[in-house]
C-alpha cells in the first residue's frame, strides 16, 4: 500500500527531476527488439545529449486532488499483468496525480521483444470526488508494484517516485527504501530518475522476476538490470551501468534511505508516548579487512556526514536490530517489523568509503538517513562505469559475523548517582550479545578496548548482565569544548576479540 511516507519521499524526489520527451516512447509503442545491450546503448547515447527536463502537464482533474483523493485511486487487481496467464508474479500499477506528475513508460518483454503497456483509465477505480472525463489522454503511470505467489494480495516490492524503491521480507512490512543512484546527498542534491521499465515475462515456475530500467538525470544516465527473488530475505541482484554527462565528484552507489527520529541512544526529539521511533537503528559495515563495525544512528541538530574509508568492502547495510515491540509501542507503524537492508558487492569496488549522511528530522515523515558506497575517484564523462551488487531485505539479511554484536547503546549524564559530579562527563553504556559471549562464565576476564579522538575515558568496565545473555560495557567521557568526539569500543578476552567494533560520534552540548 502507498503510505504518506512514500508520497512525501516522492515529492522530494520528483521535484528535482524531469522526464524524457513523449517522442522518445512513441517510437516503441508497436514493439521492438529488446536486449540489455540495447538498453545500455540507449543510455550511453542519451548521456551524449543535453539533459531535457520535464514539462508537467497533468490535467486539472488530477492536478488538484488532495491526499485523500489520490488514495482513493485504486488499481483493479483483475487487470494485473500476467494474472490471466497464472504466472508466479503479477504487476499492478500506480496512477499519476497529486505530487506524482512525471510518468514512467512500462514495457513487457517477451520473446526478445518489448511491447509498451498502454495507459487505460478503466484499469483503475476512482473515488467519488474525482471527476474523470469521458475521454482520458494517454497519461502513462507513476510506477508499479509486484506481487508473488502464493500471496497475490500483498506486494513484495514497489517502484514509485524518482529512483526510489522498497521491498519486504518475511514480515511483509515496508520500511526503509533504496535508490538507483545518489548524487550530492546532504548538499545540493540531484535526483536522477528511472524513466522506463522493461518487465520480462516470467516463465511458469520462475522464482525470480527480471526487469530492466533506464535512468536519467542532469549529470548521468544509466541502464539497470534487476533480478528479484522474494523470500526471507528478499534478494535483489542489481547491475548498474552508468554514463556520466559531467564529472560527478560525490556519487553514491547502492544508496539506502531510512528514518531515525529517536531511540534509546538519542532522545533529542522525544516528546512522544512512544519510546523509540525509527525504521533503522544502525549502520553495519563488514570491511575489506574483515572487521565488523556497528554505528548507531542519530537524529542530529545539523547535517552530519561521516566517511568510513575502505578497500573492497564485503558489505554494509542499514539495520533494524531492535525487534522488541515494547521498545516502540506502535501497533500501527509496526517499527519492530521494519526490514533491514544489506548491500553485498558482487565484484571488487576498489578504494572508497561507506558514507553516512544524517539530517535533522522534526518528525517521522522525514527520511533523514542515507548510506552508500562512495568511490574514491570521481565519475567522468566519456567513460562507462559498472557496479554489480545484491540488496537483501528482511529481519536479519546480513551474513553471520560469528562475533558478539551491539544490541543497545544508551547515554546519559556521567558520574555516580547521589554524588556531585566533580568532572563534567557523559556516560556511555553499550550492551553486547552473541558469539563467544554466550558461553563465557561470569568470572571471565573481559576487557573493554576504548579509544576516543579527544577527551578522557573514565571508569571503563565490562561485566555480564545477570538474568540476560548480554555483557555490558560502560564508561564516562570527560571532554571540554564543542568539537565532535569520535569513539571506538570492542570487547576482548585472553583468546582475542569477542565483538564487533562500536563506533559513535558524540556532540558535546553547544551551551557547555
Amino acid at each position: 500500500m502507498l503510505t504518506r511516507r512514500a508520497l512525501l519521499k516522492g515529492i522530494l524526489a520528483l521535484a528535482a527531476a524531469g522526464f524524457l520527451p513523449r517522442l522518445e516512447a512513441k517510437r516503441t509503442e508497436r514493439g521492438h527488439a529488446f536486449s540489455y545491450d540495447w538498453l545500455k546503448g540507449r543510455a550511453k547515447e542519451l548521456s551524449q545529449r543535453p539533459y531535457q527536463p520535464a514539462i508537467e502537464a497533468l490535467p486539472d482533474w488530477l492536478a488538484h486532488i488532495d491526499w485523500d483523493g489520490y488514495q482513493s485511486i485504486r488499481f483493479r487487481p483483475e487487470r494485473a499483468l500476467w494474472r490471466k496467464a497464472n504466472l508466479p508474479f503479477q504487476v499492478r500499477l500506480f496512477h499519476l496525480g497529486l505530487f506524482f506528475k512525471h510518468p514512467v513508460h512500462l514495457y513487457e518483454v517477451a520473446a526478445g521483444k518489448a511491447q509498451l503497456i498502454p495507459y487505460r483509465a478503466d484499469w483503475f477505480q476512482f473515488g467519488p470526488k474525482i471527476q474523470v472525463p469521458k475521454k482520458v489522454p494517454d497519461l502513462g503511470y507513476a510506477g508499479f508494484r509486484v506481487h508473488a505467489q502464493p500471496d497475490f494480495e500483498r506486494d513484495v516490492f514497489a517502484f514509485l517516485g524518482a529512483s526510489y524503491f522498497r521491498a519486504v521480507g518475511k514480515s511483509m512490512q515496508y520500511g526503509m527504501s533504496a535508490r538507483g543512484l545518489a548524487i550530492n546527498t546532504g548538499l545540493d542534491e540531484e535526483f536522477p530518475e528511472f524513466r522506463e521499465f522493461y518487465l520480462e515475462r516470467p516463465e511458469p515456475g520462475a522464482t525470480a522476476l527480471i526487469f530492466y530500467a533506464l535512468l536519467d538525470g542532469p549529470s548521468v544516465s544509466g541502464a539497470y538490470r534487476f533480478a528479484v527473488t522474494p523470500g526471507e530475505p528478499t534478494a535483489m541482484d542489481i547491475e548498474a551501468n552508468l554514463y556520466p554527462r559531467k564529472t560527478i565528484e560525490r556519487v553514491g552507489i547502492a544508496p539506502l534511505t531510512s528514518m531515525f527520529l529517536c531511540g534509546e541512544n538519542d532522545r533529542r526529539v522525544a516528546d512522544d508516548f512512544r519510546p523509540e521511533i525509527h525504521d533503522s537503528d544502525g549502520l553495519v559495515m563488514w570491511t575489506g579487512k574483515g572487521e565488523w563495525i556497528w554505528r548507531p544512528l542519530l537524529n542530529p541538530p545539523a547535517v552530519r556526514i561521516n566517511s568510513f574509508l575502505d578497500h573492497n568492502p564485503k558489505g554494509f547495510g542499514l539495520l533494524q536490530r531492535d525487534r522488541n515491540f515494547d521498545h516502540y509501542q506502535d501497533d500501527g507503524a509496526n517499527y519492530h517489523l521494519r526490514p533491514s537492508t544489506w548491500v553485498e558487492p558482487l565484484e571488487s569496488w576498489g578504494e572508497g568509503a561507506v558514507q553516512l549522511v544524517e539530517l535533522p528530522a522534526p518528525d517521522e515523515t522525514f527520511d533523514n538517513v542515507v548510506a552508500f558506497w562512495h568511490p574514491k575517484e570521481p565519475l567522468t564523462p566519456g567513460r562507462a562505469y559498472r557496479f554489480h551488487y545484491r540488496l537483501s531485505w528482511g529481519e536479519a539479511p546480513e551474513p553471520l559475523s560469528y562475533g558478539g554484536r551491539v544490541v543497545a547503546t544508551r547515554t546519559g549524564v556521567g558520574g555516580i548517582p547521589g554524588r556531585k559530579n566533580q568532572i563534567p562527563s557523559r556516560k556511555f553504556v553499550i550492551d553486547f550479545g552473541g558469539g563467544r559471549l554466550d558461553s563465557l562464565p561470569e568470572t571471565a576476564k573481559v576487557e573493554p578496548v576504548i579509544t576516543v579522538s579527544r577527551g578522557r575515558v573514565l571508569e571503563p568496565a565490562a561485566r555480564p548482565i545477570r538474568g540476560t545473555p548480554y555483557w555490558r560495557c560502560n564508561f564516562d567521557l570527560a571532554v571540554e569544548g564543542q568539537e565532535p568526539v569520535d569513539m571506538r569500543c570492542f570487547l576482548r578476552d585472553e583468546r582475542g576479540v569477542l565483538t564487533e567494533t562500536w563506533l559513535y560520534q558524540y556532540l558535546p552540548p553547544q551551551n557547555a
